[in-house]
């Protein structure tokens, strides 16, 4: 740790003799500071760490910037020490993920707007969809509309999600950054804590901006990680990455668009029709993302040496995770509540697609193998993900779940198996997942009886004044036999 508080280095001293002292300080590259003090070498143009105009930092910095870039580099400085809301600066991370996608992806792909004829057959992929699906559940269509998106318009439409996945840890890390420093400290330290706490948010929004725009290019709907991102009863696809994702499959491009609006369908029929599925999800992230800590030992390092000229040693933090998971019942508990949920929406999901496109469809089996291929590894995003809030959003056990479905449908029928999603309390569990069979041929619980008595309940003033009128009835027809 530097012998100044916190990294801050002293002022230069001025030189002996005055203006022309500081001329020859500049020409000679004086100064033993870090080449770039505010972390822009990766920025188009500039010189970098190593690159011309190393030994001067703001040639470095801005030598060979262009006047737009120039004016991007100070506005997004400014944005970082001015920031004063939540835990995430979102409008970085919008631009950050705007920007990542305007790049294209790693294969040269670039983005670009979406033209009427992709627009037509996205709308009647999806309609043609819910067609199918009607034999394959008893659940009706949950897709008032289909969209076609391109990857910048996803990132517009689903960034609220994010926003709710990922604010629970980032108000942890905010909050721990105050925590670290000792109580006689932070009351003079207020001013360092509250810019700690902007470049703090800054950092997150840049990392979660990357991931969101990196996902961009790797995602086909809005319901791809098994959580609804988009907004609700909107089926989307997105054309380019359909694309891309049809590409070496040796499959004809309007059934991969068919089966991809299929399993999009499906999550949006889910999603609307069991109304508890949605908060039951996010809370289940949210009560995992209570229960991580902050390794507090690194952050008290990172604290220690930080240099507000060098601030992506917080990203560099970030991007090396600073969160464990506590190891208690009720953050073991979370974790398995969430990835059975995910489990049992994506088997679903894949069991009651399958039975949709196995019939009409030849690529079926090949389309369901890539994609649970796909959902079990993820991608370069998902990992950043894992990294950030400390969780894969990842149906560990996706095959078990789908296996299960599929043998509820048999035993007890679309209707019966899709019953289930009446209340949380009746779905399998991860313990259910291990002997699925166990659970399928359990005995059902018959609410029969419970029916009978809950009708006769409501029909009981009714059935009062029934008794009432036929006593009145018997009564008179008493009467007229006396007289």
């Amino acid at each position: 740790m530097s012998d100044t508080p916190f990294g801050f280095g002293l002022p230069p001293e001025e030189p002996e003799d005055g203006d022309e002292g500081k001329k020859k300080d500049q020409q000679s590259g004086g100064g033993q500071g870090p080449a770039n003090p505010f972390g822009f070498g990766g920025m188009p143009g500039a010189g970098g760490f190593g690159g011309p105009g190393a030994d001067n930092p703001l040639a470095a910095m801005f030598g060979s910037l262009n006047p737009t870039d120039l004016g991007a580099a100070f506005q997004q400085l400014g944005q970082m020490l001015s920031y004063e809301g939540g835990p995430v600066n979102w409008d970085m991370a919008k631009q950050i993920a705007r920007q990542t996608v305007a790049q294209g992806t790693a294969d040269g792909s670039k983005d670009a707007s979406v033209g009427p004829s992709e627009r037509k057959a996205v709308e009647e992929a999806v309609r043609l969809a819910d067609l199918w699906l009607d034999d394959a559940t008893s659940l009706p269509s949950g897709s008032a509309s289909a969209v076609a998106w391109s990857r910048a318009e996803w990132v517009e439409a689903t960034l609220p999600a994010w926003r709710e996945l990922v604010d629970p840890v980032a108000e942890r890390v905010g909050a721990a950054m105050g925590d670290v420093l000792p109580e006689e400290m932070q009351a003079m330290a207020g001013p360092l804590i509250g810019m700690m706490r902007s470049m703090g948010g800054a950092m997150f929004g840049t990392q979660i901006g990357q991931a969101v725009g990196v996902l961009a290019g790797e995602v086909v709907g809005s319901t791809d990680i098994g959580l609804p991102l988009g907004p609700a009863r909107k089926a989307a696809l997105l054309p380019a990455n359909v694309e891309a994702f049809g590409k070496d499959l040796g499959v004809p491009l309007d059934e991969v668009r068919l089966y991809l609006a299929l399993r999009e369908a499906a999550h949006q029929r889910l999603f609307a029709h069991v109304p508890w599925l949605r908060s039951h999800l996010f809370g289940a992230v949210d009560g995992y993302a209570r229960g991580i800590k902050v390794d507090t030992a690194k952050l008290e390092d990172v604290v220690g040496q930080f240099d507000p000229q060098n601030p992506e040693q917080l990203q560099d933090a970030l991007q090396q995770g600073m969160f464990q998971p506590e190891d208690t019942p009720e953050q073991k508990a979370a974790l398995a509540r969430l990835e059975t949920a995910l489990a049992l929406v994506e088997g679903w999901v894949d069991a009651v697609v399958h039975a949709a496109a196995k019939p009409r469809l030849s690529s079926a089996d090949a389309l369901r193998e890539t994609l649970r291929r796909r959902r079990a590894t993820g991608g370069p995003a998902e990992q950043t993900f894992a990294t950030l809030i400390g969780l894969e959003l990842r149906p560990r056990r996706l095959r078990d779940a789908s296996r299960l479905w599929a043998s509820l449908t048999d035993a007890r029928g679309v209707d019966g198996r899709d019953a289930l999603w009446h209340h949380p309390d009746m779905l399998p569990t991860a313990t259910d997942l291990d002997d699925p069979d166990g659970f399928v041929h359990r005995e059902q619980m018959d609410f029969s009886e419970l029916d009978k008595m809950l009708g006769e309940a409501a029909d009981k003033p009714n059935l009062k004044k029934d008794v009432e009128k036929d006593a009145e009835k018997n009564d008179k027809a008493e009467g007229d036999d006396t007289e």
